[in-house]
């Protein structure tokens, strides 16, 4: 992958807003003039001679070379997304794990130590705690929200932090301005996971992080049809530090699916915004019912980062919710993993998977999915108990969504 500098660009006013950029950002037209981003699904371009050749593959020259990585379609998924993150690149990945990998692999190096939040997705757990471990980097898991635990986890060798905001599922929220400073203070890089929000909500840049990471999967789809992922740093950060392994290891995104998340970021503000009003409606419902013991969304007055939540979010909750049912108190984790169940088995219109971002509302039970890899002992210390339900609300009716649950929830045992 090429430094791309002076590749073609589009003029735009300077001043221009996101949802322009959402629309307009990317690379200009080809000759034929095509109004919707043209997909280039081709495994390699020619090139006019050997010695430009030579010097693309040397990395002298800007040009598209090979769709491992170098593509248009890829070019332009990747300058939107960092227009709307506010920052100066972006590179796009297969997957958001592999954003993950790709942030590793280029930041770290045997001997070095992380700081992570103990409540992210549990694949994250898993590849910092044991995959990196592997090759030697060292990783603690601190609290979300207490900044004094990662102050006091930093070591001489910290070269990384690393934060969900909010998380997956129980949407804890971290103050990226004080991580941001924890992680100048000990010279080291802090990289969010925007996943759940989205630029269209969050810009964490503008908090002080220096690297953004995206399940591409999720809201920047947005219908539950591709798998990317992608991270957005620095120029330099970009060029330095992760073109090189990309271009060896190719945890390449493919053109039609950076084609397919660049026509989602079009409708990704209107999508966020419609979501999330749906999504603060259902926890407020949810709230009501004598059966749920507990609600998690930001946008809830109820929840404990509900302040910074809508200082750092644009004033909007997200929309996932997340709640505990009734049955952990008295019948344990075994009845409460039963009562769960039988809640979201008793849904006629919810999705049972474990995706999110997608139009249509999903539902799933954590313990055992998204975070099912874990032992119980690290489900604990994220917060993630029998009894919880994630539902990640599309663009269904809400009423309908509550009358889905509603069906489980009324015919819980006693």
């Amino acid at each position: 992958m090429t430094t791309r500098k002076t590749l073609p660009k589009v003029e735009l006013p300077p001043d221009v807003r996101l949802d322009t950029l959402a629309v307009r950002q990317g690379l200009p037209p080809s000759p034929w003039g095509e109004n919707s981003e043209a997909l280039f699904l081709t495994s390699s371009f020619r090139q006019p001679d050997a010695a430009t050749a030579a010097a693309r593959f040397a990395n002298e020259e800007d040009g598209f070379i090979y769709s491992r990585f170098t593509n248009p379609t890829v070019t332009m998924m990747e300058r939107r997304l960092a227009a709307m993150e506010g920052t100066q690149a972006c590179i796009g990945t297969s997957s958001g794990m592999s954003a993950i990998l790709l942030l590793g692999m280029g930041l770290l190096k045997a001997g070095d130590h992380v700081i992570c939040s103990q409540s992210v997705f549990g694949s994250t757990i898993v590849l910092f705690g044991r995959e990196f471990a592997k090759f030697g980097v060292e990783t603690s898991f601190v609290s979300q929200t207490d900044p004094d635990e990662w102050r006091r986890a930093v070591k001489p060798n910290t070269k990384l932090l690393f934060a969900e905001s909010p998380t997956n599922p129980l949407t804890e929220v971290c103050d990226i301005r004080a991580l941001s400073a924890i992680a100048k203070d000990a010279g080291a890089w802090l990289a969010v996971d925007n996943c759940f929000c989205s630029p269209a909500l969050q810009r964490p840049v503008e908090y002080g992080a220096d690297l953004i990471i995206h399940s591409g999967t999720k809201y920047l789809d947005g219908q539950g049809r591709v798998i990317a992922g992608a991270l957005c740093a620095s120029e330099a950060l970009v060029n330095e530090k992760f073109v090189p392994v990309m271009r060896s290891a190719g945890m390449s995104l493919s053109p039609f699916n950076a084609w397919v998340v660049l026509k989602g970021l079009e409708t990704l503000s209107i999508r966020m915004q419609a979501q999330s009003e749906r999504a603060l409606k259902l926890g407020q419902w949810l709230e009501q019912q004598e059966q749920v013991e507990r609600v998690f969304y930001p946008g809830l007055k109820s929840h404990p980062q509900h302040e910074l939540a809508m200082a750092q979010q644009s004033g909007c909750g997200g929309a996932v919710v997340s709640f505990i049912v009734k049955g952990q108190t008295r019948g344990g984790p075994d009845q409460a993993r039963a009562n769960a169940f039988h809640v979201i088995d008793s849904t006629q219109v919810c999705s049972i998977t474990a995706n999110l971002g997608d139009t249509k509302t999903t539902i799933t039970h954590p313990a055992s999915t998204s975070h099912g890899r874990l032992n119980e002992a690290q489900r604990q210390s994220a917060g993630i108990t029998q009894g919880m339900i994630r539902v990640a609300m599309g663009l269904d009716d809400v009423l309908d969504i509550q009358a889905d649950l509603q069906r489980g929830l009324a015919t819980l045992p006693t």
